[in-house]
């Protein structure tokens, strides 16, 4: 009695992979409140000022350490950019240390939030296994191993943007239907659809795939971190894996 109905706000979700055009008529028909994406397409909105960062009050970056890394330190957005108004910055860093420096040069001062390694994410509903392999076997029992698996989809990890190319063309060759995504590879070419993914951590972090239940980590990962993030698709992207 007696109050108003508040309306919910407009939210927006932008990333790479499509067609930039129709994010920049989201923004110019729905106005959103509220903008979640990746940096790329954030940036290159706010670049060619379809995204106006003004009015910006809170700014948020998920998993801050590797976002600040991946960018080379705070991104610019010209005269003004999004300090104007800025109230707030919240960093969420993927993993545990000390401050982030990168932060410190945003105003105001920010706020960090992380969690610590008694209660951070782990790995409920996952079966994990290894194999250990020279590096010349792993092509042989990878084929074997996707031969009897049954699986939705898979995703195959890999440290470099050139085995990634390799190893996807390998498994093209002995008729797995298999492609690449790295971050070479320009956003138009990242809209299709297979089965079998052969990525570098470009994927490891933040990408959500309802169907992937199977992930291999053909090169293994330099930290626990990028681990956990990989593996992730069972416990976080639908079910058991």
């Amino acid at each position: 009695r007696g109050s108003h109905r508040v309306p919910s706000p407009q939210v927006a979700v932008f990333f790479g992979g499509l067609s930039i055009k129709k994010d920049e008529e989201v923004l110019k028909k729905n106005c959103p409140h509220i903008v979640v994406g990746t940096p790329g397409r954030i940036l290159a909105l706010a670049r060619n000022k379809s995204l106006n960062l003004k009015h910006i009050k809170h700014f948020i970056l998920d998993e801050c350490d590797k976002m600040l890394e991946q960018l080379g330190g705070v991104p610019r957005w010209g005269s003004g950019g999004a300090q104007v108004g800025l109230r707030g910055v919240w960093g969420c860093p993927g993993g545990v240390g000390g401050p982030r420096r990168g932060l410190s040069a945003f105003p105001p001062q920010p706020m960090e939030i992380f969690v610590d390694d008694e209660t951070k994410l782990t790995l409920h509903g996952l079966q994990q296994y290894y194999v250990k392999l020279k590096d010349n076997e792993k092509n042989r029992k990878l084929f074997d191993l996707l031969d009897v698996l049954e699986f939705n989809q898979v995703v195959i990890f890999v440290k470099s943007v050139q085995r990634c190319i390799a190893l996807a063309q390998l498994l093209v060759e002995q008729n797995f239907p298999a492609i690449a995504i790295h971050r070479g590879m320009p956003q138009e070419e990242r809209d299709f659809q297979r089965r079998i993914l052969v990525a570098t951590n470009l994927f490891g972090r933040g990408m959500d795939i309802e169907r992937v239940n199977i992930a291999f980590n053909y090169d293994m990962p330099e930290d626990s971190d990028t681990y956990l993030h990989r593996v992730r698709p069972g416990g976080a992207w639908g079910g058991p894996g």
